[in-house]
C-alpha cells in the first residue's frame, strides 16, 4: 500500500543527518520530493528532527540511541516498577517530565508519559527520532457498551479524533488508525493466555469531565463506540503521521454510563490490584515477542 499522494512511490534516502551531530537516517521521501516536503511531519524536517533527539533526551532521561526498539508507553508509574520486575536487567532513567527503563534482555523499552492527549502527541513525535519499530500503549478506558465490565481488554480498531492534538498532525476527515499487524501480535497473546479481550471504536476525547454532561453522553449513544479514553486517537494519528508504528490494548477501569460507575480512588486502586499485571504482562510479552522475531512491523510502504 502506498501513500496517497506519492507518486510513482516512496523511496528510500539513505543519507544520514551527518550535518546535525548523529548518524540516525532520514526516513522515506517521496520521489522527487524536495527536502522540506511536509516541513510539519518531524522526519522531513532535519532541524525539527534535531531539536526533537534533544527534548526525547531531556524529557526522558535517555538519549535516542539507548531506546529499545520495541517501546511500551503508559500513564503509571506501577507499570515501570513491574516492568522492572519482570525484566531483571532494566535500567531506568528520569527526564524533566517523564520516566523511562529500559531492558537489553527483552529488547523493550518503557516510558511513562503521563496523561492526556497534548503529551500523547509530544512523546510519539520525539519518540519518533528514536526510530522504533513497534510501540504499544497500555492504558485504561471507560467502558461505554452494556457488555464490557471493569477488567475487560478492550484492543482498538480504530479511535474517534474527539480532541485538538491530531489536529495538528492529519486533516480530520482522516480516521485513527493502529498499526494492524502489532494489534495482531497482541490479539494473539491474549488468546494464548486464554484470555477474552473485545475489539471496536474508542473515543477520545480531552474533556475530562464529561460524565456530568448529558449532552455529551447523548452523543456517546448515536456514536455507539465501544470505550472512551484520553490518547488512543492522538497516538494513532500522530503515529501515522510520524511514521511510528503504533497499536494499544486498553484495559476497563470504570463504567461510567452506568449508575455509579464513575471511577472513584478508592476503586481505581482495587482495579490496579486485581489487573495491571496482567496487563502489562501481555504488553511485555508481545513487544519481547517482536523483537526475538524480528517481524518487520510497518508492513506496508508510508
Amino acid at each position: 500500500m502506498r501513500d496517497r499522494d506519492d507518486g510513482p512511490g516512496p523511496r528510500r534516502v539513505h543519507e544520514t543527518h551527518a550535518e546535525l551531530g548523529d548518524d540516525t537516517p532520514l526516513a522515506e521521501l517521496p520521489s522527487g520530493a524536495p527536502r522540506s516536503a511536509s516541513p510539519n511531519q518531524i522526519y522531513a524536517n532535519p532541524e525539527k528532527w534535531r531539536i526533537g533527539r534533544e527534548f526525547l533526551s531531556r524529557y526522558t532521561g535517555t538519549e535516542p540511541e539507548a531506546f529499545q526498539k520495541q517501546v511500551v508507553l503508559t500513564n503509571f508509574s506501577h507499570y515501570l516498577e513491574r516492568f522492572e520486575a519482570i525484566a531483571g536487567d532494566a535500567t531506568r532513567t528520569q527526564g524533566s517530565a517523564m520516566t523511562a527503563a529500559h531492558s537489553e534482555r527483552l529488547g523493550v523499552s518503557i516510558i511513562d508519559f503521563s496523561i492526556g492527549s497534548p503529551v500523547a502527541a509530544l512523546i510519539i513525535e520525539v519518540l519518533a527520532t528514536a526510530d522504533p519499530k513497534a510501540t504499544l500503549f497500555l492504558g485504561i478506558c471507560g467502558g461505554l457498551h452494556r457488555s464490557l465490565e471493569v477488567g475487560d481488554f478492550v484492543l482498538p480498531t480504530a479511535a474517534i479524533r474527539d480532541e485538538g492534538a491530531s489536529r495538528h498532525f492529519m486533516p480530520p476527515q482522516v480516521p485513527a488508525l493502529p498499526t494492524f499487524k502489532i494489534q495482531k501480535f497482541v490479539s494473539q497473546i491474549v488468546a494464548d493466555r486464554g484470555l477474552d479481550y473485545r475489539t471496536g471504536v474508542v473515543h477520545t476525547t480531552d474533556y475530562r469531565f464529561w460524565e456530568f454532561d448529558e449532552r455529551f453522553k447523548d452523543h456517546l449513544y448515536e456514536e455507539r463506540a465501544l470505550a472512551i479514553d484520553m490518547e488512543t486517537a492522538t497516538l494513532f494519528s500522530v503515529g501515522f503521521a510520524s511514521k511510528v508504528p503504533i497499536g494499544a490494548l486498553l484495559l476497563v477501569s470504570d463504567l461510567p454510563l452506568r449508575a455509579g460507575g464513575i471511577k472513584t480512588k478508592e476503586s481505581a486502586r482495587a482495579v490496579f490490584r486485581r489487573f495491571a499485571d496482567l496487563h502489562i504482562e501481555v504488553g511485555i510479552e508481545a513487544m519481547s515477542e517482536i523483537a526475538k522475531r524480528g517481524e518487520h512491523i510497518r508492513h506496508y510502504r508510508w
